[in-house]
């Protein structure tokens, strides 16, 4: 045993990196959830004795992930008083009169929200209006979806705010003594990095970005929705042709096939006799699934646990977030459904259903299910951090008479830091305390607003960071690339660090590269008698420039699905834009800094 440790304390530098090096693997093969990764490799520095029990636990005092969490609420208090969907409606409405304008407008408004309050919320809730802006201005929406995730991102760089990146960036610096950052001190940098990629997504988005073949911008208004019909022992249907039913008959309503007894019938069906325990796998519009679920003569959608019934006391719909770990797995399988009283009654994919049935259709990113059930198992779903937006479709109220205070909630924490009144999660803190108490949200709403997975990541590897110093691999990597750097010029480390960050971004997440990548670049501009400052500002924007692939960054993987894309459609459009605001970004940091 004591070998062992011997061995260990010799060569623990060695195996820090190479416990790094399995993660990295890990995180691009997605096997596990980028959070469990997160967790194992510290858990492996604990076991080895790299890092001790207090070690570990001294991250949980790390404000960053406090503070983000207190952002997520308050970006939930704004969706939950309808603000987003105030200004969205507004610009939809000029789109007749205006429609490149309105298209202007739509993306200026998405780029200053994202820079104050989480970018993902704002695309859950932009991706429909997006649809819908597209039906109203002729526009392809394939055209329109990319470009949101992008300006997004680029909105997200402009405040410390903007994203938990910038948060965490600033925090693990200041851990390594560092003066924080100020809530605008990167705003110079960040407007320029987003001129440069409005211009670019502006000049040449109509050869970048791909057409809209599948009629997604045509029926962006009508939101279909799949699911299946059982036909009950007593339904009225039983014996009659499909024609001659009045379903047939309803103009919203398209049956693609008849399942019976483990067979499909997808052809002729009109003139198929209805026998007891068939299913109709249809495509139709939410009121009318509304209106299916009150008839006595099917059953509809799908139940694995108890006999719940289409007519459960609360419908509420849900969207699959994309850290979800039943991603690519059947719907039938996924786990809420085998764990609560619930029933399934369809599932919407924006204009790309699947054309399986339901219980066999392959989850994806950002599908919206609509799910019914009683009470207490429906309270369930809103605790559960791999679902988005859970809310009843009943369409529950806008809070907007609390639009003022929720407003004026999110201007205090910007106000109070910028001013250095107090700090940043001090005032987000009070700012959560507020909302809570003037009832902007509730709280069970609240809680559900917080990403459990992307705090669980953060603190998993805030540990892993502290592990990598403490066994010296920082110091070992810095000591391997400081000869490389000695006689290169300020603007060349500014450039390396920038590379090396934003392609490690492109296959990890950003949140990792960020907490990983930062102390590294501060220790390597302190050894080269440069300021790490701007090394550590570089780190800040490449860790968030993800416009490469739908991976890395959750709003890229959220329009991925959306809009129907194929892999390759980021690269075209994506590449040009890393190296447009890349360039401009490193420009902006050697002038300004």
């Amino acid at each position: 045993m004591d070998d062992i440790r011997q061995f260990i304390e010799t060569w623990q530098a060695v195996i820090g990196l190479v416990i790094l090096g399995l993660m990295f693997v890990g995180f691009v093969m997605e096997r596990f959830p980028a959070a469990v990764i997160a967790i194992l490799g510290a858990c492996t520095f604990l076991f080895l004795g790299i890092i001790d029990s207090r070690q570990l636990f001294s991250v949980f005092s790390n404000s960053a992930p406090i503070t983000i969490g207190a952002m997520f609420i308050l970006s939930g208090a704004l969706l939950r008083a309808g603000t987003i969907d105030a200004i969205a409606g507004a610009i939809i409405q000029r789109a007749a009169k205006h429609p490149r304008r309105a298209v202007g407008e739509m993306f200026l408004g998405v780029y200053v929200a994202s820079a104050f309050m989480n970018n993902t919320p704002v695309v859950v809730v932009m991706i429909p209006i997006i649809l819908k802006l597209a039906q109203a201005t002729g526009y392809s929406a394939k055209k329109l979806l990319i470009p949101l995730s992008f300006v997004c991102i680029l909105g997200g760089t402009t405040t410390l705010i903007g994203t938990s990146t910038n948060l965490i960036v600033d925090s693990v610096a200041r851990g390594s003594g560092l003066t924080p950052f100020g809530i605008f001190e990167i705003t110079p940098y960040g407007l320029i990095a987003g001129v440069a990629g409005m211009i670019m997504l502006a000049a040449f988005s109509a050869w970048l970005l791909p057409k809209d073949s599948d009629g997604l911008a045509d029926n962006a208004g009508d939101e279909l929705f799949l699911t299946e019909l059982t036909i009950r022992n007593a339904s009225t249907m039983r014996g009659k042709a499909l024609a001659d039913t009045a379903i047939a008959k309803r103009s919203k309503i398209t049956v693609t096939a008849i399942k019976r007894e483990g067979r499909y019938i997808r052809h002729n069906l009109s003139s198929e006799v209805l026998q007891a325990d068939d299913v109709l796998v249809i495509r139709t519009e939410l009121p009318e699934l509304m209106s299916l679920r009150k008839s006595d003569d099917v059953k509809v959608g799908i139940v694995r646990k108890g006999d719940v019934g289409a007519m459960g006391e609360v419908v509420v719909e849900a969207m699959v977030a994309p850290s979800h770990p039943s991603i690519g797995n059947r719907l039938y399988d996924i786990p809420f459904l085998s764990m609560l009283n619930v029933r399934i009654l369809g599932l919407s994919r924006y204009r790309n259903l699947p054309r399986s049935d339901l219980p066999n259709a392959k989850i994806h990113a950002a599908d919206k299910l609509i799910v019914t059930g009683a009470k207490a198992d429906i309270a369930r779903m809103y605790e559960n951090p791999n679902l988005f937006g859970v809310a009843s479709t009943s369409a529950r109220a806008f809070r907007r008479d609390k639009a003022p205070l929720a407003i004026g909630a999110l201007a205090g924490v910007v106000i109070l830091s910028a001013l250095n009144v107090m700090p940043i999660e001090v005032a987000a803190i009070l700012a959560v305390g507020f909302i809570l108490v003037t009832r902007c949200i509730d709280a069970e709403e609240a809680w559900s607003s917080i990403d459990g997975n992307v705090l669980v990541l953060i603190f998993g590897m805030l540990a892993v960071g502290l592990a990598l110093e403490e066994s010296g691999s920082v110091t070992m990597v810095v000591e391997t690339l400081a000869p490389y750097l000695a006689n290169a010029p300020v603007w060349g480390v500014v450039f390396a660090v920038y590379v090396l960050s934003v392609l490690l971004t492109e296959i990890i997440t950003n949140n990792a590269v960020a907490i990983l990548v930062t102390p590294i670049v501060i220790k390597l501009g302190t050894d080269l008698g440069i300021d790490p400052r701007p090394l550590v500002i570089a780190v800040m924007f490449a860790a968030s420039a993800s416009f490469a692939t739908p991976i890395g960054y959750q709003t890229n993987t959220l329009v991925y699905a959306a809009g129907g894309y194929r892999f390759t459609d980021f690269f075209k459009a994506g590449i040009p834009l890393t190296i447009g605001v890349g360039l401009a970004t490193c420009f902006a940091i050697i002038m300004l800094s």
